[in-house]
């Protein structure tokens, strides 16, 4: 079946457009062409990648789908279902992505730039694809039907592509229970607060039952702590697998090398570089002078 967010990219396309025209006319936000053809050609690749991988991807939902858990079906109820149970296993994903370097060495690109705009939105990984399925096969294992969780994970991304803008403000109650573009800049924010913050999907409910919830409130650095300055697509892509692979090289053990791969970005054995949660108790203890500076 055709994937809904592939062929959303003419709207993405034309709705990217008209926000660079505006952010143009209105003086907010910023563009910088070198910056949005990485991110278009970062999309491009990831499109390829996720199409070549379509087959396999199905294949495995359908195996995990005869020997489902529940006879959940295909009505108006099982669609509320798996609306709320994919939005929590995007949580899950996006959240280790955050919190487990092998995952995150997938994940970093699409915070690479320190720009936030729509074109940052496909800003996305080409070795993300190969990290997704240990998280939505679960959904046609509890009893969703492959074709239901493929539409919803597209219905997903698509409602996901309109958060990365810096001209939307805040949406007052409506932040409450959805994602927001507010939300979604604390997530790609390089502040020290605003780390591992704000992984919801199309829902911000999760971020603020499990604890990693964090309101706009200072202004936005964009980008990572330490800034990779490249507009190079495959430097975009590969860095952070190079970086952790040769941290794991260099390991004294088995274990310190495991641990490079599985442990926060920014974890090392002697505390000479800190994680995003290190870095978060350093700004509390401090009472907020920079843990970066």
């Amino acid at each position: 079946m055709p994937d809904l967010a592939i062929l959303a990219a003419p709207g993405y396309l034309a709705l990217l457009v008209l926000e660079a025209l505006l952010v143009r006319q209105l003086g907010k936000g910023a563009y910088e062409a070198r910056d949005t053809a990485a991110s278009l050609t970062m999309g491009v690749g990831n499109v390829l990648v996720t199409v070549a991988m379509k087959g396999a991807t199905l294949g495995a939902f359908l195996f995990a789908y005869r020997y489902r858990l529940f006879e959940i079906g295909t009505g108006p109820w099982a669609w509320a279902l798996l609306f709320v149970a994919e939005d929590l296993v995007y949580y899950a994903w996006h959240r280790a992505s955050h919190e487990v370097r092998f995952l995150w060495a997938a994940h970093e690109n699409h915070h690479s730039s320190q720009h936030f705009n729509l074109s940052t939105a496909l800003r996305q990984s080409w070795t993300t694809p190969f990290t997704t399925l240990p998280f939505w096969i679960l959904l046609p294992l509890a009893g969703f039907a492959p074709w239901m969780v493929l539409v919803m994970s597209s219905v997903s991304l698509i409602y996901q592509f309109w958060i990365h803008t810096e001209l939307i403000d805040r949406m007052g109650a409506f932040e409450w229970i959805f994602n927001t573009p507010s939300h979604h800049r604390v997530h790609h924010g390089a502040n020290v607060e605003y780390l591992d913050r704000n992984h919801g999907g199309i829902l911000i409910v999760w971020d603020r039952l499990f604890g990693t919830f964090e309101p706009e409130r200072a202004p936005v650095r964009y980008g990572l702590t330490k800034n990779i300055h490249t507009f190079d697509p495959v430097r975009i892509a590969f860095h952070e697998w190079a970086a952790m692979l040769r941290s794991a090289l260099r390991a004294r053990s088995v274990r310190e090398a495991a641990s490079y791969l599985l442990q926060p970005p920014g974890w090392s054995p002697d505390g000479s570089t800190r994680t995003a949660r290190e870095l978060r108790r350093e700004l509390a203890r401090t009472g907020g002078a920079s843990a970066l500076s």
